[in-house]
């Protein structure tokens, strides 16, 4: 297979080169093996298109570092096989590019199957710890503990060599890939905007799924205007590895039912979906849809500048976690009240937020004046604060090497401690 470009995901065809084309979207460290059991019936009907994720099953390790990136990499993909429009069923990460084209692309999508997703992934906390994890101990951890995240404990104990599948697939993932998928994740929210999901939409969950259970599922059925609800019997987290055969029959039977035909489409909406084979030359491309996806424009250098005060508790929050930051909130009162606000606005939305340093950078010339001063409860949590943006612990050993030098060696002594007992405990995956 050839080097996928950057702007582009590694993909496969199965099924008539004629039919509608449904794409399958894959689930966080997983490839498209996991929707095997699922393709010989649906190739049956459709002309199955599935995709890796950057740096999963051997694709080219080039990382997104959000859902709207890897949305916009897809429809480069697809407009590339001349591709416009087509049904998309998505497992976790994968159900959230799902909701993402949906809301941004709506013309493209004709109908939609959510399984194991929800329009917020957890907390944003979660998913930043887990980059922690991975940045400093690799992925072997994770891997370890994927078969109980994903399967049943029943399903597991009784099917070793699919346990010893999941383990190895999301061993072979590129880290730094994974990383920016969790910070996709982490940044993910879209309770406020499911009502504008306009196609008709099965949000699918597995019963015993600790991740994005049932709850999560209803939220998702109860925000979105044409959603229905299915729950899986005796299935965890990964549910079409779990339970292929029910998984099945409910895709063949929502998108053989509700895929929404287009205006240039057929009444049934089943038979003139634009498709290509899996080698047709790339169609011109006269408008990149990653800019599409992306964020809107700036404001005009006229227009009012905003208070940074709603910047500064976004950043504040990515940077220290949320439990951190609303623990300061709470604390707050008449007395200290204006202080939260002060540094939040200016500490936070002015000079964290500004684009000259990135938050690494950041993160070590804070980590050095901490230590100057002498101010150890402050080093503690930006010390945790700094493997969040991504500073590994050798990294942050450097920083802290180079502060005895022009701190003082007494003073490093100290940061040294302290820094090694965040690390520790930010570290060491839990059992």
């Amino acid at each position: 297979m050839s080097e996928t470009p950057p702007n582009t995901l590694q993909y496969r065809f199965d099924g008539p080169e004629d039919a509608p084309v449904l794409i399958l979207g894959p689930s966080l460290g997983t490839t498209w093996h996991m929707w095997d059991r699922q393709v010989p019936e649906l190739a049956k009907t459709f002309r199955v298109f599935r995709f890796d994720l950057p740096g999963h099953g051997g694709a080219v390790a080039h990382p997104a570092g959000s859902v709207a990136e890897l949305a916009g990499r897809l429809l480069a993909t697809l407009d590339q096989l001349g591709i416009h429009r087509f049904g998309y069923a998505g497992c976790a990460l994968g159900g959230a590019l799902g909701i993402e084209l949906a809301l941004r692309r709506p013309e493209r999508v004709a109908s939609l199957a959510l399984i194991a997703s929800s329009p917020r992934y957890g907390t944003a906390d979660e998913f930043r710890q887990r980059g922690v994890i991975v940045r400093s101990n690799g992925l072997d951890p994770i891997a370890r503990t994927s078969p109980e995240r994903w399967f049943t404990t029943g399903f597991a104990a009784t099917q070793p060599a699919i346990t010893e599948w999941a383990v190895q697939m999301v061993r072979t993932t590129d880290p730094g890939c994974y990383i920016a998928a969790c910070e996709a994740l982490a940044a993910f929210d879209v309770r406020a905007e499911l009502r504008h999901i306009g196609v008709p939409t099965l949000v699918l969950v597995g019963s015993d799924d600790q991740i994005t259970g049932p709850a999560e599922a209803r939220t998702l059925v109860a925000g979105t205007p044409d959603a229905r609800l299915a729950v899986v019997p005796g299935a965890s987290h990964l549910v079409p590895v779990e339970q292929p055969a029910a998984v099945t029959d409910l895709l063949v039977r929502h998108f053989s039912t509700a895929w929404q035909p287009a205006p240039y489409e057929s009444g049934t909406g089943l038979t003139a979906i634009a498709s290509a084979p899996a080698h047709a030359a790339p169609a011109p491309q006269p408008v990149a849809p990653h800019a599409e996806i992306g964020p809107a424009p700036a404001p005009p250098e006229t227009a009012a500048r905003p208070d940074p005060l709603d910047a500064g508790i976004k950043v504040r929050r990515e940077v220290l976690g949320d439990a951190h930051v609303d623990r300061a909130l709470a604390s707050a009162d008449a007395f200290s009240g204006d202080f939260q606000e002060f540094i939040t606005r200016y500490a936070w939305g002015e000079i964290w937020n500004r684009p000259g340093l990135d938050r690494r950078t950041r993160s070590c010339v804070t980590l050095t004046a901490l230590v100057a001063g002498g101010h150890h409860d402050e080093l503690a949590f930006h010390t945790r604060a700094a493997l969040r943006n991504g500073l590994t612990p050798a990294e942050i050993g450097e920083v802290l090497l180079q502060t005895a030098v022009y701190c003082g060696v007494p003073a490093a002594n100290t940061a040294f401690k302290i820094a090694q007992q965040v690390i520790r405990e930010e570290t060491t995956p839990e059992e």
